[in-house]
C-alpha cells in the first residue's frame, strides 16, 4: 500500500542507498531518484520535485549542508530529513540551520526512519532520541543573555534595572523588594553612574536594548 509520498536519498554509499530504497519502498514509501553527493541530490530534487529528500551529511563531491541549504531556499516545500552517522553538536545544529525538518542516526530503526520520513512530509519537525535529547539540553543550558548584559552591576542593581526597564518608579520598587525608598535610590543612582547615563529614560532604552523588563 503505497503511502503516495516521493523520496529522494542522497548517499555516497551505493549498498546504503539500495538497502535504504528497498526498506522505505517496502513501507509503501516511493523512492523516485537517488544522488551520490550534494550538487547531484540538488538536480535530482528540481528535476523530481520529491516530498522528502532523505540526505547524508558528508559525501565527497559536495556536502549535504550545502544541498540541504540550497533545496530548502529553491524548493521550500520539499522537506529534507538528515539520515547520518554523525552525531556532534556541530553537525545536527549547521543542518537545522540549512533547513533539515528532521534528523536520525543510520543505527535507527526501519520503522523509525519510515516514521519520520512521513513526519517530513506532513511538515513536521522531527528528530531522533539521542538527537532531541541534545537539542533540548543545548537549549536548556543557553546561558540567558540578560545575566550576562551590564556585567559591572550586582545582582540587586539588575533585579533594579529590570524593573525600572518594566516603568516602576522608585516606591512600587521599594515595594517589590521590600527595601527601602532611599536604598533603591542608592542603587538607582549606582545603576546611572555604572551605565554613564544621565536619566531614567536613557538607563530604560539600554536596558530594553538588552531585554531587560520584557
Amino acid at each position: 500500500m503505497s503511502d503516495d509520498i516521493r523520496v529522494i536519498i542522497a548517499d555516497d554509499h551505493p549498498m546504503f542507498r539500495q538497502g535504504l530504497r528497498a526498506l522505505l519502498e517496502a513501507l509503501g514509501i516511493e523512492v523516485v531518484g537517488e544522488a551520490e553527493n550534494g550538487p547531484a541530490a540538488v538536480r535530482l530534487a528540481h528535476d523530481t520535485q520529491p516530498d522528502v529528500a532523505v540526505m547524508d551529511l558528508h559525501m565527497p563531491g559536495g556536502n549535504g549542508i550545502e544541498a540541504t541549504r540550497t533545496i530548502t531556499r529553491t524548493s521550500p516545500h520539499i522537506g529534507v530529513l538528515v539520515l547520518t552517522m554523525f552525531r556532534d553538536d556541530d553537525s545536527v545544529f549547521a543542518a537545522m540551520r540549512a533547513g533539515a525538518r528532521g534528523y536520525l542516526l543510520k543505527e535507527s530503526g526501519a520503522e523509525e526512519i519510515a516514521r519520520a520520513v512521513r513526519a517530513v512530509a506532513a511538515g513536521e519537525a522531527i528528530y531522533g532520541p539521542e538527537i532531541a535529547r541534545r537539542v533540548l539540553t543545548y537549549f536548556t543550558e543557553m546561558p540567558d543573555p540578560r545575566r550576562s548584559a551590564f556585567p559591572e552591576l550586582t545582582d540587586r542593581e539588575r533585579e533594579v534595572l529590570e524593573l525600572i526597564a518594566q516603568g516602576r518608579n522608585n516606591g512600587e520598587i521599594a515595594g517589590i523588594l521590600f527595601l527601602s525608598p532611599k536604598t533603591i535610590r542608592n542603587h538607582v543612582s549606582n545603576i546611572f553612574m555604572k551605565l554613564h547615563v544621565a536619566d531614567r529614560a536613557q538607563a530604560i532604552v539600554l536596558a530594553r536594548e538588552a531585554g531587560l523588563g520584557t
